[in-house]
C-alpha cells in the first residue's frame, strides 16, 4: 500500500509529511514517464537502464541546478538528489492518464517506524479521515515489500535497499550455505537464509524499534523458512548483546549459534557477493557496530577472510555524550571533538554551534564527558561527518538518518583537491582535521570548500592506510563496505585512486 500526493504541491507534501509523522526524510517520487523525468534530472545510460528495468527501483538522481529551486523543500529536504521511479503497475499508468501533474509522491502506506499496512480494514481505519480517497484491492497482501532503492556509482548499480523487484531472487555464491539463517542487525534490518549455494535475502524489514516491526521481522523469517523449505542447522547473529535480532536468533531453537562482528560481516558479505575466498584488506565505514572490545566501531581497516579478521587500525575513539542521542543530535559529537582538541577554549569561538546551541547544554555535555556519564567510545566514521555538519551549521539536530553526511555530500565541489591534515599511528587521529575546519569557519571559508576538503581527507586516509597495509602484508585486493560508502563522491574518488595505484577494489 502507498500514500500519494502531487509531488510539486508544497501544501500537499506538507500534509502527507504530517500524516506519516515523518520529519525530514526525502520522499520518493514517481514520474509519468522517462521524458517527464528528463525535464528535472540528468540521466546517464546506466541510470536509464535501472529506471526502465523490470525491477523498477527508486533511483537516486541528481536534479538539474535550475530545477532545484522549483522543487518544494519538504519533498527532498532541499538536497540536490531526488529518488525517482517510473510506473510499474497497470494502475499507475491508468492513474497518470487522469493526472495533469508529471509526478506524484508515492511513499509507503504506513506511519514512520511502523510496517506498511497490508489489509484494507486497517487502511480504512487509519487513513479514511485524512486522505481524500482510498483505492483498495480485492486481493489480499501476503507479504509486504518496500520499494527498492539504487544509485549508480562508478558506473555500477549499487543497491541501497534491496526489496521489491530484487527479493526473493537469490545471490549466487561459491559457498555451501544450506541451513544457515543469518538474523541481521537492528537498523535497516534484513535477514538471510541459505539454500545450497544461494543466499536468499529478505526484503527490507526496517529498524527493529517498534513492536509491529519486530512482529513483522519474526513472521517473515518463519515465512521464508517455510516457503523455501529450509531446515535451519546454523544461526548467525550480530555480536551486539542487546540487538532484538540477536536475541531472536539466540532464542530461535536448539540450534548452534555463531556471533559475528558487525564490520567483519560487512566485508565477508561483500566477498561472498563477488565470490572472493582469500585474504583481503577490508575497509568498513559506517556509524555504529559493536566491537570485540565492547566499544562502538565504524571505521575499520582489517585483514579479512571469510572465517576471521584482524583489525589493523581505525579512527581514534571519541566519547559519544548520550550514546544514541548523539546520533540524533550531531552537536553532541561536535562538542566532544571540540573539547578534546581545544579544552574549554572553544566556548570563546564564534561558531554556528556555540552561537546556536545554549551554553547550558554545552556545559552539560562537558560535565558528562568529564564524569564519563553515558559517554560510550566510538570510532564511527559517520560521527566524524556528523561533527563536520554541526561545526558548519548544516545540522545540529538530525531530522532523518544520516542527514548531516548527506548535506555535506550535496555541497561537494568537483575538481578541487585540497584536504585537511591528519595523523596516523596506532590509530588515525583527526585532531588536525577538526582544527582545520574550525579555522576555515573562523575565516568564513565557504561551506562547500570545507565539505570538499573533508571528503578529500577521508579519501586520502583510506588510500594511505591501505597502501601501508599492502606494503607490509602483500595483499592487493580491497573490499569497501558500510553505509558511508553510499556517498557517491567518496566511493567514486576512492575507487579511482585505488585503481590508479594498482589495487583490485570492489
Amino acid at each position: 500500500m502507498h500514500l500519494a500526493c502531487d509531488a510539486f504541491n508544497g501544501k500537499a507534501v506538507g500534509k502527507l509529511r504530517n500524516i506519516k509523522r515523518r520529519d525530514g526524510k526525502p520522499f520518493a517520487v514517481m514520474f509519468r514517464d522517462i521524458d517527464s523525468l528528463r525535464l528535472y534530472s540528468r540521466i546517464d545510460p546506466a541510470e536509464e537502464a535501472s529506471l526502465l528495468s523490470w525491477r523498477r527501483p527508486i533511483v537516486l538522481l541528481e536534479m538539474k541546478k535550475d530545477i532545484q529551486q522549483q522543487v518544494p523543500v519538504l519533498l527532498n529536504a532541499g538536497l540536490k538528489l531526488i529518488g525517482a521511479m517510473l510506473p510499474y503497475m497497470p494502475m499507475h499508468y491508468l492513474l497518470f492518464r487522469k493526472l495533469k501533474t508529471p509526478a506524484i509522491v508515492l511513499t509507503s502506506g504506513n506511519f514512520s517506524d511502523e510496517p506498511i499496512l497490508t489489509d484494507n480494514s486497517s487502511a480504512m481505519e487509519q487513513f479514511s479521515n485524512i486522505a481524500d480517497a482510498l483505492l483498495l484491492h480485492n486481493r489480499d497482501i501476503f507479504n509486504r515489500t518496500d520499494d527498492s532503492v539504487v544509485r549508480i556509482i562508478d558506473g555500477k548499480e549499487r543497491i541501497f535497499r534491496r526489496s521489491r523487484g530484487f527479493v526473493p531472487a537469490p545471490v549466487k555464491t561459491d559457498l555451501n550455505m544450506e541451513g544457515i539463517v543469518a538474523f541481521g542487525a537492528d537498523l535497516a534490518n534484513c535477514f538471510c537464509a541459505g539454500k545450497g549455494k544461494k543466499a536468499i535475502l529478505s526484503q527490507h524489514i526496517g529498524d527493529l524499534h517498534s513492536v509491529e516491526t519486530i512482529v513483522f521481522f519474526k513472521k517473515t523469517i518463519d515465512q521464508f523458512i517455510k516457503l523455501f523449505r529450509i531446515k535451519p542447522s546454523l544461526l548467525a547473529v550480530d555480536m551486539h548483546p542487546e540487538y532484538i535480532s540477536t536475541k531472536t536468533g539466540l532464542n530461535f531453537g536448539n540450534i548452534p549459534v555463531i556471533k559475528v562482528q558487525h564490520h567483519h560481516a560487512h566485508i565477508a558479505s561483500c566477498m561472498a557477493e563477488h565470490r572472493l575466498d582469500e585474504k583481503v584488506i577490508g575497509v568498513a565505514f559506517d556509524g555504529t557496530g559493536y566491537g570485540t572490545d565492547g566499544k562502538i566501531w565504524g571505521s575499520e581497516f582489517m585483514i579479512c577472510d571469510l572465517n576471521d579478521f584482524e583489525r589493523i587500525t581505525h579512527f581514534g575513539y571519541i566519547p559519544l555524550p548520550g550514546g544514541d542521542k548523539a546520533i540524533e543530535e550531531p552537536w553532541r559529537s561536535a562538542v566532544s571533538w571540540l573539547y578534546r582538541v581545544y579544552g574549554r577554549d572553544f566556548l570563546n569561538y564564534s561558531l554556528p554551534l556555540t552561537n546556536e546551541i545554549s551554553h547550558d547544554k554545552i556545559e552539560m555535555i562537558i560535565r558528562m564527558i568529564d564524569r564519563n556519564i553515558n559517554c560510550p567510545l566510538s570510532s564511527g566514521a559517520g560521527r566524524l561527518f556528523d561533527t563536520a555538519a554541526s561545526l558548519t551549521g548544516l545540522v545540529h539536530v538530525a531530522t532523518f538518518q544520516a542527514e548531516g553526511p548527506m548535506r555535506l555530500e550535496s555541497l561537494v565541489r568537483e575538481n578541487f583537491s585540497e584536504s585537511y591534515p591528519f595523523d596516523t599511528g596506532k590509530t588515525i587521529c583527526f585532531d588536525k582535521t577538526i582544527k582545520g575546519i574550525v579555522e576555515d569557519m573562523l575565516k568564513n571559508t565557504s561551506i562547500m570548500t570545507i565539505a570538499t576538503k573533508l571528503h578529500n581527507t577521508i579519501i586520502l586516509t583510506i588510500f594511505e592506510t591501505v597502501t601501508g597495509i599492502r606494503a607490509k602484508r602483500g595483499i592487493n585486493k580491497i573490499v569497501l563496505s558500510g553505509g558511508v560508502f553510499q556517498n557517491k563522491y567518496l566511493l567514486t574518488r576512492t575507487m579511482e585512486l585505488l585503481s590508479d595505484k594498482g589495487f583490485e577494489a570492489v
